[in-house]
């Protein structure tokens, strides 16, 4: 008997391409009749598309008292307008398949919308009544104010959050709004009604000071008609441009242990005030920075986690508080992390000989070309989809950049040197010039932090 053996047909294996050019995409702008601003990005294949809409409501335009009152706003946006209750206008985005999200923030408010591109006209509707007649019903507001006054002992239970809020107090001037929390406080939130929100609505909120993001795979969709039938909806008055002060911030070396008796592991994070975007530091700052702490390869990572031990991990970053082309915007630059309790007094010793040791020999080229290759390399794949662009175009508008300055950032990140990367690491992080908050034990960790001679060491309850 012959055994017949049994074959397999292979496919051919498929070939790569050539690698295509790839470059941030580039917006057409244009403006409605009522003045609103909009950005347009065609992103062929994404079938969902991203709105984002910048309303210039800043937080420092809070009512003195009425901190929070931003965010309640946001979040009352789709809680119900003149055509439909919060539960009905549930129900419509739910039917078009969109969700609504909004924001405040110290630029200002943020409102996002994502939807399927076969139900733009439908989600663009929603939205335009949002923003058009929002209801601001009583009902509402007091649920959401009832909602943000039980997150805030939450907020305050979580050590990286209190470290947050401590470094704002003790970095800004008390009459700064920087200094306070973005989304108020107990007694501010508790003071915000329905007549607050809708004041600082009707103060703020209008379409010429607005700008609309539309990003999404827009083939046949006649989006100037769309737009003039939703948003172009939207009416209210011109507004004159509000003077916005200087941040400053005091960045005298200190130490500031927030206590908290009997806590396993502390919370670190060690801030001062920078550059912002406008500057032309910004892009070695941020290859620096990212060598310093930005992934599990960093120089932080590696002598705190890998040989030490003393941590699941530590990251460095820069994150912008206000932006301006004429020098009065700034950037956080921190250091966050936690570590073992009885470990805190070694880990921040070796954390600052870190910080020494750049500025006396410098980051390598192998740390700067591994830092490019994950900012640069990476980005095609973190703007795949139609949200993270019309993200990132919004950040543009609310940061007041140029719509090329992604595209130009990365160009630049690529041909930033070693020698300029350390340069700015080290400005941004000089081991002199660093406010320190610890949220821990300060029993167990107020002498070994004292010895360590890197600012006076000051001690907060909790």
């Amino acid at each position: 008997m012959t055994e017949q053996l049994a074959t397999m047909e292979f496919h051919p294996q498929p070939q790569p391409g050539e690698a295509k050019p790839w470059a941030f995409p580039a917006p057409q702008r244009g403006a409605l009749d009522n003045g609103l601003t909009v950005l347009r990005c065609h992103r062929p294949g994404q079938q969902v598309v991203a709105v984002e809409i910048n309303l210039d409501a800043p937080l420092e335009a809070e009512p003195k008292g009425l901190d929070g009152v931003a965010t309640i706003m946001a979040r009352a946006f789709n809680e119900g307008t003149d055509k439909h209750s919060a539960e009905e206008f549930a129900a419509e985005l739910e039917r078009c398949g969109a969700t609504l999200d909004a924001h405040a923030d110290h630029p200002g408010v943020r409102v996002s919308l994502e939807v399927p591109v076969s139900r733009l006209a439908k989600g663009l509707a929603l939205l335009a009544d949002a923003l058009r007649a929002p209801a601001f019903a009583d009902s509402e507001i007091e649920r959401l104010v009832a909602n943000r006054l039980d997150e805030i002992p939450h907020e305050s239970a979580n050590p990286a959050r209190r470290a947050a809020k401590e470094l704002s107090r003790q970095l800004f001037p008390a009459g700064s709004r920087m200094s306070r929390p973005r989304q108020g406080t107990e007694e501010t939130v508790a003071a915000i009604d329905a007549a607050a929100v809708r004041a600082f609505y009707e103060k703020h909120v209008r379409p010429a000071t607005g700008t609309a993001v539309v990003v999404g795979d827009l083939t046949g969709v006649d989006l100037d008609a769309l737009l003039a039938d939703t948003l172009g909806a939207w009416t209210g008055d011109t507004a004159e441009a509000r003077p916005v002060p200087p941040v400053t911030a005091d960045d005298t070396g200190r130490v500031v242990i927030v206590d908290r008796p009997g806590a396993v592991q502390t919370q670190l994070l060690i801030g001062r005030i920078g550059p912002d975007k406008h500057d032309r530091v910004w892009a070695a700052q941020i290859l620096g920075t990212y060598c310093l702490g930005g992934t599990l390869t960093s120089r932080l990572d590696r002598v705190l986690r890998e040989e030490k031990g003393y941590t699941y991990g530590v990251r460095s970053f820069a994150q912008v508080l206000r932006s301006a082309p004429d020098g009065t915007g700034a950037a956080m630059l921190a250091i966050s992390g936690s570590v073992d309790t009885p470990n805190t007094g070694p880990a921040l010793d070796d954390l600052w000989k870190v910080l020494r040791t750049l500025a006396a020999e410098g980051l390598t080229d192998a740390e700067r070309d591994t830092a490019v290759q994950n900012l640069v390399g990476v980005a095609p794949l973190k703007f795949e989809t139609a949200a993270n662009v019309a993200s990132t175009l919004a950040d543009q508008v609310e940061q007041n950049l140029p719509d090329d300055y992604q595209a130009e950032l990365y160009r630049q990140l690529a041909a930033t040197g070693t020698v300029e990367a350390t340069a700015a690491v080290v400005s941004a992080f000089p081991a002199d010039r660093l406010v320190t908050i610890l949220v821990g034990d300060a029993a167990q960790i107020e002498e070994p932090v004292k010895a360590l001679g890197i600012g006076e060491v000051t001690v907060v309850t909790g």
